[in-house]
C-alpha cells in the first residue's frame, strides 16, 4: 500500500463529500405579489404573505434574502417589500418587526425559525388590539433570510460554525445594513393623519445566533454614534437613542470584546431619565453549549498570535475591569463581567394581561438597583453593575427559560420578548 496516496484519498473524499452535501444557494421566494395564506394555497414562493386577514391576529410577513457575501439575492424582493408598506403609514401606524435567523436555518418554506416567527406575530397583533382598541397598529414581520447552513449533511453540518460565524459578518455588513436603514426611514417618516396620541410607527429588530452577529454587525456603530449624540457633555441631555426601538439578540454568537465598547459608554453616564427605554437587550441561556463551549473552544486557536490586556474602569461611582483575552474568546452572554442581568421562571404559563401591559412602563420606571421585577412568568433581577435605567441590557437566563440554543421561540421567553416590545415601542 502506498501510504502517501491516504491523505490525497481523504482530501478527496472530503471534496466529494461536501460537494454532495451543499446547501441550495439560491432565492426561495421569487414572486413578489401579495398572497393570502389558505388551505389550498400556502403561498410559498411569495415574499409578501398576509395572514388572518380581517381578524385581531392580522399581520403582513415580508421576506429580504441575502447571499452568503452580503448582498440582496434580488433587489426587487426588497423593493417589493418596502413598496407594500410605505404606503400603509398613509392610514395606519406600524409595528415592525425584523427576525435574523442562525446556524442552520434559511428562508426555506417550512424552517421552523418562520413557522416560531408566524406565532409571534399574530399574538403580537393580538396585542395591539388589546392594548390599543381605537387604532392598533398593523403588525409587519421582515424574516431576513440567508445561508445559514453551507452543508446539509447531518454531523457534517456541525463542521460549518466557523465558515457561517465569518459570512454573518459579511451579511452584517452589506445588505442588511440597507435594509434595516430603510425600515428606519419608514419608522421616522411619519404619513399618518391620525392624532399624535395614537401609537406611532415602531422598529424592532431581532437576531438569533449567528443572526445576532449579522444584526451586531450592522448596528454597534450607529448605536455608538447614537448613544454619544445624547450625551450630557453637550448643551442639553436626552434619552439614549438607539436603532429603531429595539433590537433583541438571543443567544448571540459573537466575541463579548464587541460588545464592551457600548458597555463601556453606558456605564459613562451616571443617570438616565425616568422615559428611557431599553434599546438593546441581549438574552442568553446558561444551557446553550454552541455559544458557551464550542465558540471559545475556537476562539482559542483563532486568537493564538493576537495580543490582549486587561483594562480597568471606574465611572459613576462604578468599578469594572475586561480581561481582553477572555472577552475576546467568550461569547458575550457568558462573559461574567459584562452581565448586568438575570431571568428566571417564577410563575410558568402566565400571560400578562391587557391591564398589566399598559402599566409596563411604570413598573419599568420604579425598579430599584439590585432589585428584581416580575414580569408576566418571569422574573428579572439588576445585578447591581449598572445605572438604573440603563438601555444596554446583557441578560443571563436560565435553562427553564431557554432550554438550548435553538429554544428560541417557546411561549415563555415571548412572553418576555413582547413585554419588551410594548414597553420599548410606547411613547
Amino acid at each position: 500500500m502506498n501510504y502517501l496516496n491516504i491523505p490525497r484519498k481523504l482530501l478527496l473524499l472530503a471534496v466529494i463529500l461536501t460537494s454532495a452535501g451543499c446547501s441550495y444557494d439560491d432565492i426561495y421566494r421569487n414572486n413578489y405579489l401579495v398572497c393570502s395564506p389558505s388551505a389550498t394555497d400556502s403561498c410559498d414562493q411569495h415574499s409578501l404573505q398576509l395572514y388572518n386577514k380581517d381578524n385581531n391576529e392580522e399581520y403582513l410577513l415580508g421576506f429580504v434574502e441575502i447571499d452568503d457575501q452580503g448582498q440582496l439575492r434580488d433587489r426587487k424582493q426588497m423593493e417589493a417589500l418596502l413598496n407594500q408598506i410605505y404606503p400603509m403609514t398613509n392610514d395606519n401606524h406600524l409595528l415592525l418587526n425584523v427576525f435574523v435567523h442562525g446556524w442552520h436555518h434559511n428562508a426555506q418554506p417550512g424552517d421552523s425559525n418562520i413557522e416560531g416567527f408566524k406565532k409571534n406575530l399574530a399574538k403580537l397583533a393580538a396585542i395591539e388590539h388589546q392594548i390599543h382598541t381605537a387604532k392598533p397598529r398593523k403588525v409587519i414581520g421582515i424574516y431576513v433570510g440567508w445561508r445559514g447552513e453551507s452543508i446539509d449533511v447531518p454531523g457534517v453540518n456541525m463542521l460549518t460554525f466557523w465558515d457561517r460565524k465569518n459570512t454573518a459578518q459579511d451579511v452584517g455588513y452589506l445588505g442588511v445594513t440597507e435594509l434595516f436603514l430603510k425600515l428606519e426611514e419608514i419608522r421616522n417618516v411619519q404619513h399618518s393623519q391620525e392624532p399624535s396620541i395614537e401609537p406611532k410607527t415602531r422598529l424592532v429588530i431581532t437576531g438569533h445566533s449567528f443572526g445576532g452577529a449579522v444584526v451586531q454587525n450592522a448596528t454597534t456603530q450607529i448605536l455608538a454614534n447614537r448613544f454619544i449624540d445624547s450625551n450630557q457633555d453637550k448643551n442639553f441631555s436626552d434619552d439614549a437613542k438607539g436603532f429603531g426601538d429595539l433590537v433583541i439578540l438571543l443567544n448571540p454568537a459573537f466575541e463579548a470584546l464587541q460588545f464592551a465598547p457600548l458597555y463601556d459608554l453606558a456605564q459613562s453616564r451616571c443617570s438616565y431619565f425616568s422615559s428611557q427605554r431599553p434599546r438593546v437587550a441581549i438574552l442568553t441561556s446558561r444551557a446553550d453549549w454552541a455559544t458557551k463551549l464550542a465558540f471559545p473552544a475556537g476562539r482559542i486557536f483563532s486568537t493564538f498570535f493576537e495580543t490582549h490586556n486587561t483594562f480597568q474602569r471606574n465611572e459613576c461611582k462604578r468599578s469594572w475591569e475586561v480581561d481582553e483575552g477572555a472577552a475576546d474568546r467568550y461569547t458575550v452572554g457568558h462573559y461574567v463581567p459584562l452581565i448586568t442581568h438575570t431571568l428566571a421562571l417564577v410563575e410558568p404559563n402566565k400571560t400578562m394581561q391587557a391591564s398589566e401591559l399598559a402599566a409596563i412602563t411604570s413598573k419599568w420606571q420604579h425598579q430599584t438597583p439590585g432589585a428584581s421585577i416580575q414580569y408576566g412568568p418571569t422574573l428579572l433581577t439588576h445585578l447591581d453593575k449598572t445605572t438604573m435605567l440603563n438601555p444596554y441590557l446583557n441578560i443571563q437566563v436560565n435553562k427553564e427559560i431557554i432550554a438550548d440554543h435553538n429554544d428560541i421561540f417557546n411561549e415563555q421567553l415571548m412572553e418576555f420578548l413582547r413585554m419588551l416590545t410594548v414597553l420599548s415601542t410606547s411613547d
